[in-house]
């Protein structure tokens, strides 16, 4: 039996939660459990829903996006954060992205882009363009954690996480190495239990390190 993605939405703007929401619930495995107009009622009421995903604006009235994701991983540290921006504001993005957010989304995207980072941060990926992602990588460097080798990846791991490093999504690695979606997010799954990370960012970090 398929199973089926729950998804909370916290957005200020009433209008666009109640669009995006009925956006959702006509994609099949998709499911909207709950909305939220403010980042202190979201973090009274998700650790309750537990949803798979949680969309989150950014610029939130009171605490705002950033503070409420590094508020919810501490008490549900399984719940995967998708930043939504009305613009991309590197600092502000790459502060969500530190304080534990899985990727982000302009809120002008279009609805197939919507779903597939959805879709693609439940895969254990992490949408976000090359440029944000090239930050939170100089970041890890700077923060100069210890490296871990690299060298136990196989020839076609290494092109495959190369290919992550330069910012490629998923399916331009497939179309770029001549194989199948599938295959990439098999050889994804193992780069990341080899280099014992848990995100495409740490994973490009560690990568670029070597």
């Amino acid at each position: 039996m398929a199973t089926t993605t729950s998804i909370s939405i916290v957005e200020d703007n009433e209008q666009l939660r109640g669009t995006l929401s009925r956006l959702l619930n006509r994609v099949e495995g998709f499911r909207c459990v709950s909305q939220y107009g403010s980042a202190e009622a979201a973090l009274e009421a998700l650790p309750t829903d537990k949803p798979n995903v949680v969309l989150m604006d950014i610029n939130l009235p009171g605490i705002n996006g950033v503070e409420c994701v590094r508020k919810l991983k501490q008490v549900a540290p399984e719940t995967l954060v998708v930043m939504l921006t009305a613009y991309e504001d590197t600092e502000n993005i790459f502060n969500a992205l530190a304080a534990g957010a899985a990727g982000y989304l302009l809120k002008r995207a279009p609805r197939t882009e919507l779903v597939d980072a959805i879709r693609e941060v439940c895969r254990g990926g992490s949408p976000m363009t090359t440029h944000i992602a090239r930050k939170v990588v100089q970041s890890f460097q700077k923060a100069g954690a210890s490296p871990q080798p690299t060298e136990n990846l196989s020839a076609r791991e290494q092109e495959v996480l190369d290919c992550l490093s330069q910012g490629f999504l998923y399916k331009e690695i497939a179309e770029k190495l001549g194989i199948s979606y599938e295959t990439v997010h098999t050889y994804i799954r193992r780069i990341y239990e080899k280099l014992q990370v848990r995100t495409r960012t740490e994973a490009v970090a560690k990568f670029l390190r070597r």
